[in-house]
């Protein structure tokens, strides 16, 4: 379990260096906790917590899911195994 690929460079940097360049600053607590559950979940359900607004984008066949992170900010992911992969941040208009 294990995060093994992204898209969205800033939250990669954050995520191994701590470094807030790249992320909206507010929102560093809420993608600590959301990137620390995607390491250790092994599927898509276990983000399923109160507050995330867990679900899967369409087409369904992508089997993309979405995480709410605050407002129209969102962080998606896909499972590859039991591997996140595709590790995406980005603002919902």
């Amino acid at each position: 379990m294990a995060i093994i690929s992204w898209k969205h460079k800033g939250l990669k940097a954050f995520y191994e260096t701590g470094s807030v360049k790249g992320i909206q600053s507010d929102h560093e607590a809420k993608l600590r906790r959301i990137l620390t559950l995607l390491d250790e979940a092994s599927r898509a359900d276990e983000l399923g917590l109160p507050g995330y607004d867990l679900h899967q984008l369409l087409p369904k066949k992508d089997k993309i899911w979405s995480v709410k992170v605050n407002g129209n900010w969102r962080v998606t992911f896909r499972f590859q195994r039991e591997n996140a992969e595709l590790v995406d941040y980005l603002d919902y208009h």
